[in-house]
């Protein structure tokens, strides 16, 4: 029942790292049908490419054996040679076939899903033993399909089958009293002949089973709502400890600037809104914004200021282009250069008649 409430749940699509993930956990695309094909194919090519050098030289090796099977010593280490040298023959005979099926296997997975590496499928897990588990299984919508495709895939190999070889009983009935070398060319072309039709009919029902099981695994792989915003949080971080942290960092920034502010040189403000604290002596290239801020922290900024007698120039329009320009501990731009060279000259003058 809750299983069934938590597959409604999970109604978007799922993300990159969610399919990624099941990647890494071996949980792939897996089509028993696709395999199949590829085996099948590579035997039926196996079978009309290579059985005639195979045999030839399966032939020419046991030919050999059975001509001079008298004069063959088996005692002792002579029997181990023999038998060693057999072997040799039959791998040498049938090493190309085995290397076509091995990398016939090999593609018929390789061309559902990428390669993967893990352990997860051989974790001990209490459902694959479990009854219950067991049941749900057999009786599930992936058990109809696999039986509803056995029956489909038995009809219709039987029925081509059927269609192939009924034609060709009587020439199969003469096979009985028939020599070797007439035996062997016609099953190998009544073989190829079936195993090319079955192959060509196998590989829409492999196609079909295919998509079926790339829509099952797609559809459990989606997730819910509360999936997409848990791994929001694992990936981006949470929202709130990511709000809390850039609280914490403006504080940080806040107490420096003020900490600044009592080092500046002037502070130039439009009356109400924004404040720019700048530092300049002999010997710098240009000022630097040593704090700004506006509203509340411009009004801060002012009050520091007044506090520590740094003289407070108003300036509307450079003080809004210094905020918007400059950050905090740097030069400010070049084009503001010249408006305020004439504050800082202006303040200058202003101190120096101060002192007088």
């Amino acid at each position: 029942m809750a299983d069934n409430q938590q597959d409604q749940e999970r109604t978007e699509d799922p993300t990159q790292k969610r399919l990624d993930d099941a990647h890494e956990k071996g949980d792939v695309v897996k089509s028993q049908e696709v395999s199949t094909w590829f085996i099948l194919a590579g035997g039926t090519l196996v079978l009309a490419a290579f059985s005639g050098t195979m045999g030839g030289q399966l032939q020419t090796s046991m030919r050999g054996l059975i001509a001079n099977s008298g004069a063959i010593v088996v005692d002792g280490r002579a029997l181990m040679r023999l038998a060693e040298r057999l072997g040799f023959e039959v791998v040498i005979a049938m090493a190309i076939p085995l290397l076509v099926l091995v990398l016939a296997a090999a593609a018929g997975n390789m061309v559902q899903h990428r390669l993967v590496w893990s352990y997860e499928p051989l974790k001990p897990k209490l459902s694959k033993i479990s009854p219950v588990a067991g049941l749900k299984r057999l009786f599930s919508k992936q058990a109809l399909a696999n039986f509803l495709k056995g029956l489909a895939k038995l009809a219709v190999i039987g029925g081509v089958m059927t269609a192939l070889l009924l034609p060709q009983r009587h020439r199969l009935d003469t096979l009985v009293g028939a020599d070797p070398s007439v035996i062997l060319p016609l099953t190998q072309s009544l073989a190829t002949n079936v195993l090319l039709t079955v192959v060509a009919i196998l590989a829409f029902v492999a196609a079909a089973d295919y998509l079926f099981q790339y829509r099952q695994w797609y559809e459990k792989q989606k997730m819910s709502l509360q999936d997409i915003k848990e791994e929001f949080k694992q990936t981006e971080g949470n929202p709130a400890i990511k709000a809390k942290v850039r609280q914490l960092r403006q504080n940080r920034m806040k107490k420096r600037m003020m900490a600044s502010v009592p080092n500046a040189s002037v502070v130039i403000t439009n009356p109400t809104h924004y404040a720019v604290a700048l530092q300049y002596e002999r010997g710098m290239n240009a000022p630097v914004c040593v704090a700004k801020g506006v509203d509340v922290l411009a009004r801060r900024i002012k009050e520091v200021a007044g506090e520590h007698d740094i003289p407070i120039v108003e300036n509307p329009p450079l003080a809004r282009a210094l905020h918007a320009s400059v950050d905090i501990d740097q030069e400010i731009p070049q084009e503001h250069y010249q408006a305020v060279a004439e504050v800082i000259g202006y303040v200058m003058r202003l101190r120096r008649a101060v002192s007088r």
